[in-house]
């Protein structure tokens, strides 16, 4: 049964089926560039940061039993969980008004190098266990290793209908060197503007896995290709007052939460992250 109206939601609070949980997230060691998405996972805080550790090029799947993310409570099959709120804020006014995008980060290719400057193909022994037809879910490009920046790549992928050997757009590295910046988000310097998100080829809306990638140019950095399922648009808008987002209040359309998924966001800073610490918490439902 899924929550659709106000009495079932109700009951759920009335018979315990509600849990809250905080986080908090550390600013960045270095100076992040205004207009640049950035990957708070790989910020320090509760949780923990993580930093895509796995073998080169091969698909490595992500869970919070063993690689962390926004906890969430424990599993609760055979019911559904599902997002009921997420609140957010900040004291810092510097990055403000920022965007965010809480994911769940379903698989992560590591350690792409810049420097090959050739088709690589992935390895692919490890396929989606969360959102497995691939609807929805979308690539993102992390940088875990700082270079010099510029290089274009693209990279080909099976969508979400299974057609496999399709192309992404070719986009543009930008020069930021800060580690968990998205590389490819930069309005200046990236074919796609400000998208988090690597942009399909025409008429594909999901990724079920990526097949290879292609560096256009050479760096010295490495980076990780990312597959996520975007679950919630929010954002902080001002340091007076925290940013309530209920998901169902405003739409009745409560994301699901998979037992044991890893949860974590993105964000669009205005201006440095350096010193920002970022706070709230999630409100978690199950029918």
């Amino acid at each position: 049964m899924s929550i659709v109206n106000t009495k079932q939601l109700i009951d759920c609070e009335l018979e315990g089926r509600v849990r809250q949980y905080t986080w908090r997230k550390n600013g960045t060691s270095g100076a992040t560039a205004a207009g640049i998405w950035f990957d708070m996972s790989m910020t320090s805080g509760n949780p923990p940061a993580q930093y895509y550790i796995g073998s080169a090029y091969t698909a490595t799947n992500l869970a919070r039993s063993t690689d962390g993310g926004l906890f969430h409570g424990a599993n609760v099959s055979p019911s559904k969980k599902y997002l009921r709120s997420m609140t957010s804020m900040t004291a810092t006014a510097t990055a403000l008004p920022m965007p965010m995008v809480l994911c769940d980060y379903l698989m992560a290719y590591p350690f792409i190098d810049t420097s090959v400057v050739e088709e690589v193909a992935m390895v692919n022994t490890n396929t989606l266990t969360r959102y497995t037809d691939g609807k929805g879910v979308q690539v993102m490009a992390v940088l875990t290793n700082p270079g010099v920046g510029g290089q274009n790549f693209f990279f080909t992928y099976t969508n979400s209908d299974g057609v496999s050997g399709r192309i992404s757009r070719t986009v543009k590295m930008n020069t930021t060197a800060i580690t968990g910046t998205i590389v490819t988000s930069s309005i200046g310097t990236a074919v796609q503007s400000g998208n988090p998100f690597i942009v399909l080829q025409d008429g594909d809306s999901g990724v079920r896995s990526i097949e290879s990638v292609t560096m256009l140019g050479g760096d010295v950095g490495l980076f990780a290709l990312v597959l996520v399922k975007p679950l919630l648009w929010t954002s902080i808008n001002e340091i007076t007052a925290p940013f309530v987002h209920d998901a169902f209040l405003i739409s009745r359309d409560m994301p699901r939460i998979y037992d044991d998924a890893f949860l974590g966001f993105l964000t669009l800073p205005r201006g440095t992250l350096a010193a920002t610490v970022l706070i709230g918490d999630i409100k978690v439902i199950w029918d």
